[in-house]
């Protein structure tokens, strides 16, 4: 059946090129976000794929699957568009009238957006190699992606391809026209850095499992904390070393102090707020809306979640522009 379709796509058939292909969408869209950051980035360099496998597809030598060619050319499309990065610089704090407290530190990878669930759908059972050495949750959660974004281009290819999707040395190196000894080098070395950061994107308490009784105890009670704009309740519900990025303003609060004066900021007493559930990166998420004074509802931020045990690790504060990704409306009807 694979062999005639193609036959069928080398002869110009685009029905039996898309049939061929679109199995492989998401999990490929997934693959280029680990690896960029971005889901805009990642959309962009998997359409760059499908036009490159199409064009291409005269010279595949059906020695490796469909599937393994696809992820050859996405992975080296991802690395141009690394190797050409433009990166969307830091942005200024912007709420007029308000200063945010003094951060804990500045964060780099200020491009680091968050990704849909739906997008996950067909992603996240795909064939894994025996080699892999992280649970495909463990690896689209934030944390791990922020994480990944420090490693050199060829280092985080090779990583990815290892030890999330398990492919084979042989393979890698053939994807990335490489030796075996050399992506053996590349692994070990991104190994090690990510290692050092394993603190900050794994932890010993595991997340509850997505829509539990536990997950939803925690999330019903961050949603009532926040809408009520209750400080100490929110505050209640993080780990000690709580952790709050918001790209890509740079700004980090690690510390339930750090993080209960940032919070502060954003909740107001006696503004009325309304969280909208949805998900992103496999985590509780959030479309925050504010109330004015005209009886709308304005979407001001995306937070997505990271549970521990029954607490809250980390939070990732992105802005409103993300939320036709989620298909969360910029405004709502005011209550």
């Amino acid at each position: 059946m694979t062999g005639d379709l193609i036959s069928r796509a080398r002869a110009g058939d685009g029905e039996a090129f898309q049939a061929l292909t679109e199995p492989h969408r998401h999990e490929l869209s997934v693959h280029c976000y680990r690896m960029l950051g971005s889901l805009q980035d990642a959309e962009d360099v998997v359409q760059e794929t499908l036009t490159a496998a199409w064009r291409g597809l005269g010279g595949f030598g059906e020695r490796a699957s469909i599937r393994t060619w696809l992820y050859r050319i996405a992975t080296n499309q991802c690395l141009n568009a690394l190797r050409a990065a433009r990166r969307r610089p830091a942005k200024a704090w912007d709420i007029p009238g308000v200063e945010p407290p003094e951060p804990t530190r500045l964060g780099d990878a200020v491009w680091l957006g968050p990704l849909p669930d739906s997008i996950l759908d067909g992603a996240l059972g795909v064939p894994i190699g025996p080699e892999a050495r992280y649970e495909q949750s463990e690896s689209i959660s934030l944390a791990f992606v922020a994480a990944l974004q420090v490693l050199p281009p060829r280092q985080l290819a090779v990583l990815i391809l290892r030890d999330v999707l398990g492919f084979r040395a042989s393979e890698v190196a053939e994807m990335l026209d490489a030796t075996v000894p050399s992506v053996n080098s590349a692994l070990k070395r991104a190994r090690s850095t990510l290692e050092r950061q394993r603190t900050d994107w794994r932890r010993q308490d595991r997340p509850p499992a997505a829509g539990s009784p536990q997950e939803d105890a925690i999330v019903t009670r961050f949603v009532r904390a926040y809408e009520s704009a209750d400080l100490d309740a929110l505050v209640e519900l993080f780990t000690d070393d709580v952790f709050v990025s918001m790209p890509p303003m740079p700004l980090e609060y690690e510390g339930r102090e750090p993080v209960a004066r940032f919070m502060a900021v954003l909740l107001v007493p006696g503004r009325a707020y309304s969280l909208v559930p949805t998900r992103a990166n496999g985590q509780p998420a959030f479309g925050a809306y504010v109330l004015g004074a005209d009886g709308v509802r304005r979407g001001t931020s995306l937070f997505v979640v990271a549970v521990a045990g029954d607490r809250i690790c980390a939070m990732t504060r992105f802005e409103s522009a993300v939320f036709e990704a989620f298909g969360l409306p910029l405004a709502l009807p005011g209550r």
